[in-house]
């Protein structure tokens, strides 16, 4: 059956209520026909950064110590090469949206491209990785909570205890926020999402240079068997793209989108480097997969780095798991009536779902690792630079052959990091299992 989400759930910040937009052929027209009649319903320059860097801020900031600590030193090049690419494919993206006025969400590049089976496969990588992120939330909830509290502990059934007994209940905690069809008040404060890097960087910094860490640590220059990891991590960090077109589709001066990207990836890149960096030092080859692990509980800075990796989740489980819902409530036939139930059995049913893969699955790192290498890579570099290609060939409009080349080679180089990094991640999960 089709799949046609209309996007993926993200806090725009606007300059009023949105309306219903026409939109014409190419971005002048657009700018000319919507926003300069109509600003009030365009986001500006800024407000467009600020939910870019939404979008591109999340829980991967809290991996990029142990993604830096799996590769060595030398892997950091390959966070800004990644960076790089994950940008270009951004512009590719906005090149997609530009050559054709009915695009306005990521599965409507896939079909433009390859037809409905583009949509659905990339719909499919979609629910997936929300899914999977949804998961990742669950367990880092629970792996903090017990690091913070170790004696707040309790059995259920006389099966779960630990950290296992925590998850159900930061499950059963975010379980009616995703009840709910509004989710405007829920999404502001998912917008929190740069103030709380923000937060955490200077919180971990603090640690080190006042609360007796210390920046010591020389750590390894390269660790070759690690590299995979490294990457799969890293592109973990970038895996806003299926946000992107949501973001452009807004935006009041469309032409400007490109420097929406330049300094969105810049400032996310710096942070991202900046606490990986930070974090290596501090604690070298035992950094955990999540470094607010390994803070010192008895500290201010530690408990609030700690604190603030703990709400941010939880304000964002709602928008990972609702386009799920949503997409499953189209597709089953039950009357008008019957709806509210419906969003509850699913809803319910998924966030079960998701407990259960925590239980089973409870390893953070591998498990980010496996969505950065098989569901990153392929949306955020590979699906765009493919797309790209498709819609340029079927539309008969010349571009740079030396363009095309590169394009070229980094979807082979995507393929190639996506099977090792997927393989890496799979064989981890399973010898720790």
């Amino acid at each position: 059956m089709e799949l046609k989400p209309e996007g993926v759930h993200l806090p725009l910040l606007v300059d009023d209520d949105r309306q219903e937009v026409e939109f014409a052929q190419n971005v002048e027209q657009v700018e000319l026909s919507v926003c300069d009649n109509t600003s009030s319903d365009c986001t500006s320059f800024f407000k467009t950064c600020f939910n870019g860097l939404n979008a591109l801020s999340g829980v991967g900031i809290l991996s990029t110590p142990y993604a830096l600590a799996s590769g060595g030193w030398l892997s950091l090049i390959l966070l800004f090469f990644i960076a790089i690419i994950a940008f270009y494919s951004g512009l590719l993206m906005k090149r997609c949206m530009d050559s054709d006025r009915s695009i306005r969400t990521y599965p409507d590049i896939g079909e433009r491209a390859f037809g409905k089976a583009g949509r659905v496969l990339i719909s499919v990588l979609m629910y997936i990785e929300l899914f999977l992120v949804a998961t990742g939330f669950l367990i880092l909830e629970g792996d903090n909570l017990h690091n913070l509290v170790p004696s707040m502990e309790f059995e259920i059934g006389g099966l779960l205890t630990g950290k296992q007994s925590l998850v159900v209940l930061v499950a059963i905690i975010v379980l009616p926020t995703v009840w709910v069809d509004n989710l405007s008040i829920l999404s502001y404060m998912s917008a929190s999402g740069i103030l709380a890097s923000g937060i955490i960087l200077v919180s971990i910094f603090w640690t080190g240079a006042f609360d007796g860490v210390g920046f010591q640590q020389k750590g390894k220059l390269v660790n070759w068997s690690g590299i995979p990891t490294a990457i799969s991590l890293y592109s973990f960090c970038y895996c806003a793209h299926p946000i992107f077109p949501t973001i452009y589709v807004a935006m009041k001066k469309k032409h400007q989108f490109s420097s929406v990207l330049v300094f969105c990836f810049t400032l996310c890149t710096i942070g991202y480097a900046s606490i990986a960096v930070m974090g290596y030092m501090m604690f070298g080859d035992a950094i955990e997969s999540q470094i607010t692990l390994n803070l010192p509980i008895g500290k201010l800075s530690s408990k609030v780095a700690i604190y603030t990796t703990l709400v941010n989740p939880i304000c964002k489980y709602a928008l990972m798991v609702i386009p799920i819902v949503d997409a499953a409530k189209q597709h089953l036939a039950w009357s008008h009536d019957k709806r509210v139930l419906l969003g509850i059995l699913v809803s319910t049913t998924l966030v079960i779902s998701n407990v259960a893969v925590a239980l089973c699955v409870p390893f953070f790192g591998y498990l980010m690792s496996l969505v950065g290498a098989f569901l990153s890579v392929s949306a955020s570099i590979i699906l765009p630079c493919l797309c790209y290609l498709k819609i340029m060939a079927d539309s008969r409009r010349s571009f740079w052959r030396l363009e095309s080349v590169i394009i070229v080679v980094i979807i082979i180089l995507g393929v190639v990091v996506g099977i090792l990094g997927t393989y890496m991640a799979l064989e981890q999960i399973i010898l720790h299992i």
